[in-house]
């Protein structure tokens, strides 16, 4: 079992910067895959970024190639989204998970944070 819980969200104007935080319990934690997602209002949620355990192999969506950094800490039991350059249509709750086979797709997830939300204004 995993828990997850974001923070570092908030309110931004455009061209500034955020860094997300997962804090995650759980035993197995460095053999996960863990993941940002991102649910813009009346939107599907979607793949944003995605680390891999102890290779710590990353995967970006085309949008935020460049702009964010997804990394994590095996020791501190941490994962983080360094997004920088932000745009408007960056505003959703930022979501992070956790699956054992994690890929692009929601499905998977197996473990998921309750979202933490950024607001970028023009």
């Amino acid at each position: 079992q995993v828990q997850l819980v974001e923070s570092g969200g908030g309110l931004v104007q455009a061209g500034g910067s955020l860094r997300l935080s997962c804090a995650a319990s759980g035993r197995t934690f460095s053999s996960y895959v863990m993941a940002w997602f991102r649910q813009a209002p009346g939107k599907e949620r979607e793949f944003v970024a995605r680390i891999t355990g102890r290779g710590g192999v990353t995967y970006y969506t085309d949008s935020v190639k460049g702009r964010f950094t997804i990394s994590r800490d095996i020791a501190k039991r941490t994962a983080a989204l360094q997004m920088n350059s932000l745009k408007p249509d960056d505003t959703a709750v930022y979501y992070c998970a956790a699956g054992a086979s994690g890929g692009s797709s929601l499905n998977t997830y197996d473990y998921w944070g309750q979202g933490t939300q950024v607001t970028v204004s023009s």
